[in-house]
């Protein structure tokens, strides 16, 4: 299960909707080791496409750089999809790298850059498979 808080929840939906018609892409880092989605980070989608997201490889160096720095690792792993439902692709499932990452899709086809409904889902993807998971908002994550 994914427990994330509101304000991240509502971060992820607000970059979707900004980058739309293109899809948003980003991590939420967490304290490594935790599974706690705490820090909010958007990245640029290098396609610039609506069917498809990259992160550029000098910023994905430097966020792994400043993750290891801070000891944190990428807890949380989105992208949005703006014309389809939020299921992983196969070109998602086959870039999926991070087998302990949740994997969120956010998809913005009924809305746009609007507001209005949008599918929020999360997937555990290991070994090409696909698993969906539940996903529990909460007002603000506590640290024990």
């Amino acid at each position: 299960m994914l427990v994330i808080s509101q304000d991240i929840r509502d971060a992820l939906v607000a970059h979707a909707r900004r980058d739309h018609p293109d899809e948003a892409c980003g991590v939420v880092a967490g304290p490594a080791g935790s599974d706690r989605p705490e820090r909010f980070i958007p990245m640029v989608n290098a396609a610039r496409s609506p069917t498809f997201y990259e992160f550029d490889s000098a910023d994905l160096l430097r966020l792994y750089r400043e993750l290891d720095e801070r000891d944190e690792e990428p807890v949380v792993i989105y992208h949005s999809h703006t014309a389809t439902e939020a299921y992983p692709s196969r070109t998602d499932i086959a870039y999926a790298s991070e087998p302990g990452a949740h994997y969120v899709l956010i998809s913005t086809r009924e809305c746009g850059s609007q507001d209005g409904p949008v599918e929020f889902r999360s997937f555990r993807i290991m070994d090409g498979k696909v698993r969906e998971e539940e996903v529990r908002v909460v007002p603000a994550l506590t640290t024990s």
